[in-house]
């Protein structure tokens, strides 16, 4: 190995190791509390051996009622996942606007996850108002397509969940923290992908859906006649939460 070789790879070892202790641990508890952090989260049994993720948060200056419809209308097939558009949704906007006919989704519905309609979110848990967990089990042995969670698993899989927890907290407004668990094998390879890409990418995409999330469900509640209390810091507790 070369002199230059050996510097280039010293410069990325230190990088990595920089990124793993001093930047990592912040994006994976964006902005949630260390009770959030610490307490049990909704949806441990969707997936099989499943580990929970990263855990990130949210508060939106509207009640659970007034945020629920944008989560429930989600999908490349319906309004767009409010994030990065021209990375998760083929360039097209997602909506701005609440459509009466995407309110009405149950488990087992299938939500696109990409604009060919290839791959999707299953709907494996919902509690109205409260709680949306969102399923992804993907055969990586198969182009990353999805497989029947009802059957084994692939010899090569990630099995994971997108969970929406919504609490109404003081002044009517919501605490939204989005966490999940997952599941994948070859563990090894897979967590070297989910350190060095996954999570980062994670965190970019959901902080631009919250902010998205606030711009869209605040309007809506101003409109309809809510006014949240002067800014106070709120008292979040996950403490006693049922199992969904």
């Amino acid at each position: 190995m070369t002199g230059r070789r050996k510097r280039a790879l010293l410069v990325g070892l230190a990088a990595a190791g920089g990124y793993g202790a001093l930047l990592r641990p912040r994006l994976r508890r964006w902005r949630a509390t260390d009770a959030e952090v610490a307490a049990p989260y909704p949806g441990a049994h969707l997936v099989p051996g499943g580990k929970r993720g990263a855990t990130m948060a949210t508060t939106i200056d509207a009640p659970p009622s007034q945020v629920w419809p944008w989560l429930v209308q989600m999908g490349c097939d319906r309004a767009g996942w409010y994030s990065w558009d021209r990375l998760d949704h083929g360039g097209i906007s997602s909506q701005t606007r609440i459509h009466p006919e995407w309110q009405h989704i149950q488990v087992g519905d299938r939500l696109a996850s990409t604009p060919s309609g290839n791959a999707w979110f299953e709907v494996a848990a919902l509690e109205p108002q409260r709680f949306l967990a969102l399923r992804a089990p993907l055969d990586l042995g198969r182009q990353a397509q999805p497989f029947d969670t009802a059957g084994p698993r692939p010899r090569f899989y990630s099995d994971s969940t997108w969970c929406f927890l919504l609490h109404e907290v003081p002044g009517g407004r919501t605490r939204l923290v989005v966490s999940g668990y997952a599941s994948s094998r070859p563990r090894l390879l897979t967590a070297i992908a989910d350190f060095l890409f996954w999570e980062p990418a994670h965190w970019i995409m959901q902080t631009r859906q919250f902010r998205n999330l606030k711009r869209r469900a605040e309007p809506s509640a101003h409109d309809l006649g809510y006014q949240p209390r002067a800014a106070v810091a709120p008292d979040v507790t996950t403490t006693g939460l049922a199992v969904v």
